[in-house]
């Protein structure tokens, strides 16, 4: 007896979605999720005015005049909720305590995230607080307007108030050498 065609027909669909599935989730999950590009690029800073961390000294809230000031600045999206933020705040220790970003008068700025004010005083006290200013965003408005994904992102500012770089996911220390330095360098030269 001869298979009859009907019966392989009948796998057909099963077999193209598998095929389309497996398509689906290579595109899905190729890539570098840091590449994606910010609509922002070029474009001014949002308007926005964060109130400070409540109980930490010497760090003011800060607002899109901060980033007019003519000078270049780092802003960084974080979370004391979030791992990878934790991963990354050592980097941004030493990113504060670069000798050759301090000469050239870049400022580094943190927006608390989402998060409960006396989880981030705490996160910025037992880690040490990189940031010159921490603005306070508990509703996440602030970060919603400069297109965060998820936390932390990185945003490298212009004098003038322009982005130039956005950097997703936690800094290591090559990105902050292959990509950070260089765009900070970049936004101070145009």
């Amino acid at each position: 007896m001869e298979p009859q065609p009907r019966s392989a027909l009948r796998f057909l669909p099963l077999v193209l979605f598998g095929l389309l599935a497996a398509l689906f989730l290579a595109r899905l999950f190729s890539g570098d999720a840091s590449r994606i590009p910010s609509a922002l690029i070029g474009k001014p800073a949002p308007e926005f005015n964060l109130p400070a961390l409540a109980g930490l000294k010497d760090a003011p809230g800060f607002s899109t005049a901060d980033l007019r000031k003519g000078h270049v600045s780092v802003v960084n999206i974080f979370a004391s909720w979030c791992a990878p933020c934790r991963q990354e705040h050592p980097i941004l220790m030493a990113l504060a305590q670069n000798a050759t970003l301090k000469s050239k008068d870049v400022a580094l700025y943190g927006l608390s995230y989402k998060d409960e004010a006396a989880n981030a005083l705490g996160f910025l006290q037992e880690e040490g607080n990189p940031f010159q200013r921490v603005g306070v965003d508990p509703a996440g408005r602030a970060a919603i307007d400069f297109g965060v994904y998820g936390v932390p992102e990185t945003f490298v500012v212009k004098g003038d108030g322009t982005i130039a770089y956005k950097f997703i996911g936690p800094l290591t220390p090559s990105a902050v050498a292959t990509d950070l330095i260089p765009q900070i360098e970049k936004a101070m030269g145009d």
